[in-house]
Order: structure tokens, then C-alpha cells, then sequence
């Protein structure tokens, strides 16, 4: 049974980064007010990295109970640490700082004001990491059993 849960859990975390990805994609190309599709890609994305937090660490405390410190030799728990890593810097630590970019630029839209290469800096940060999360998910899906 613990074996079907992590199944459920790896097919809905990679489901939801990859759904997530083409929903941003989708707003910013069907809306033609910029802020409000960003301020929905960024709840979508909050709600993304809350799955990934709780299904990064029970795949990785299901991995390590199973297999104990032979799970360290597999692909498969590398690739779900490094994607639990990534959600990690993304929620608590590029997130927040594209926030108070946001916030600084009030009452300016951050794409009209001075903060505008900065932000594009880390937006870009941002998406990197994602695709790699979602590369990544691809290699977690596969490597699985």
C-alpha cells in the first residue's frame, strides 16, 4: 500500500507542475491584463509548491524506509531531493524577493518601474528552476520503481 500512495503522489506532483506550467502560459497568452494573469499563475504556483514541499518529503521518507541508506545510490532519490531543493528556494526564497520587488514598485506595475531588470533577472531564475523541476519529474516518473 505505501507503495501505490507514493505512485499517487509522484504521478499528482509531476501532473500539477507540468499542469501549472501550460496554465501560466495559457493566462499570460489569453488575458490581456498582465498583473491579473500573474497574480493567478502566482497562486497556481503557490498551491504547486505546497504539493511539492508535502510530496518531496513523504517520497523521500517513503524512499528511505524502504530501502534505507542504499536509497542514496539511486537516481530516482536524487532527482526527488534536488526537485524538493528547488521548490524550497523558489517558495521561500525567490518568491518573497519577487514580491517585494512588486511591492517597491507600487504604486508603479514592477514592469514600469526601476525594478524592472531585477525582476526580469530573477523571473528568469525563477522559470529555470521550474523547468528543471519539471525535467526533473520526468526523470522521477521514470525512475520510480
Amino acid at each position: 500500500m505505501p507503495y501505490r500512495i507514493a505512485l499517487i503522489v509522484v504521478a499528482l506532483w509531476a501532473g500539477a507542475l507540468w499542469m501549472t506550467g501550460v496554465s501560466a502560459y495559457v493566462l499570460f497568452d489569453t488575458l490581456q491584463d498582465k498583473q491579473l494573469a500573474g497574480a493567478i499563475a502566482g497562486k497556481l504556483f503557490t498551491v504547486v509548491s505546497c504539493i511539492g514541499m508535502a510530496s518531496g518529503a513523504f517520497l523521500i521518507i517513503h524512499r528511505m524506509s524502504v530501502f534505507g541508506t542504499s536509497a542514496l545510490k539511486q537516481g530516482y532519490f536524487w532527482a526527488v531531493l534536488l526537485m524538493l531543493l528547488l521548490v524550497l528556494a523558489g517558495h521561500f526564497g525567490i518568491q518573497p524577493l519577487l514580491a517585494q520587488l512588486k511591492t517597491d514598485a507600487l504604486p508603479l506595475d514592477v514592469m514600469q518601474s526601476v525594478f524592472v531588470d531585477r525582476f526580469r533577472t530573477w523571473h528568469g531564475v525563477a522559470s529555470f528552476a521550474y523547468i528543471a523541476e519539471c525535467l526533473l519529474a520526468i526523470v522521477m516518473v521514470l525512475k520510480i520503481r
